[in-house]
């Protein structure tokens, strides 16, 4: 039979253990907490050693300010598991901490399949260049500069000033308006019928010669009629294709190069 000194033994040896298996998470959490804060000093010396790869794979600026957001939230999730994981095993044993981990697991990914995506679809940015800090994109009917970039979501940035908080679980359909290879630059312009035999090899032979005049035009441009309709007078347009980003400012210059053209041939637009 245990006497009361006993007891009392037992139960200042169990506050013993119990204080130091305190003492031992309070530790973990306290490490997971200062590789957190590491976590963004050590993943820039991780994709500084890029600078090592062969000049045409290194990284653009853009891609390795995303991996920086990408690798630091990746190392401070992986910290804070860890540190969950190692407080368990102060209490369960490893084999029972596994099956338990693995039952967890399976029933977390069914109650919380979107988190589970979201962060499965941030750790896949890490390897594909999918987009970039800075870039301007369309995702889910939103339009908006990428801010930042984290295993769980993407943080984009409206024309009028919002900020929209993109899970990465759901974006599917990227529209990147940053990697575009080139800008459409249509213009349209009315003519009088009988004007049509002359002005159509005309501003074809133009669009041949405007790639020298004007440095951003890509190509000559297309003559087309878009309705396909003919009566006193007509419209065309000409499909002209810009370097990327530079169709707006160009269109002015197209405009004024096939008037000036036009004028001097006698041809006159209509009205």
């Amino acid at each position: 039979m245990t006497s009361p000194d006993q007891i009392v033994q037992l139960f200042d040896l169990w506050k013993g253990v119990t204080a130091f298996r305190i003492f031992l998470i309070v530790v973990f959490y306290v490490i997971a907490w200062i590789v957190h804060r590491l976590a963004p000093r050590l993943a820039r010396r991780m994709v500084r050693l890029n600078r090592f790869a062969r000049p045409a794979r290194q990284f653009r600026q853009e891609r390795q300010t995303t991996l920086n957001g990408l690798i630091a939230s990746a190392i401070t999730m992986a910290a804070f598991a860890l540190a969950t994981f190692f407080s368990l095993s102060l209490f369960v044993s490893a084999n029972t901490l596994i099956w338990v981990i693995g039952l967890f697991s399976a029933a977390f990914g069914l109650g919380a399949r979107p988190l589970v995506n979201d962060f499965l679809s941030g750790l896949s940015l890490i390897f594909e260049d999918t987009y970039d800090v800075g870039e301007k994109l369309e995702v889910m009917g939103v339009e908006g500069v990428v801010e930042a970039v984290n295993v769980r979501t993407t943080l984009l940035r409206a024309p009028t000033g919002e900020l929209y908080v993109v899970p990465n679980g759901d974006v599917r359909l990227i529209r990147n308006f940053s990697r575009g290879r080139f800008s459409m630059a249509p213009i349209t312009i009315k003519l009088a019928a009988a004007d049509l035999a002359d002005a159509v090899p005309l501003l074809e032979t133009l669009g041949v010669e405007a790639v020298d005049v004007l440095p951003n035009l890509l190509e000559p441009w297309k003559v087309i009629s878009e309705s396909g309709t003919i009566g006193h007078a007509t419209d065309l347009t000409l499909l002209a294709k810009a370097r990327f980003g530079k169709a707006a400012e160009m269109r002015p210059r197209l405009l004024a190069l096939v008037q000036d053209r036009l004028a001097e041939a006698g041809i006159e637009l209509v009205s």
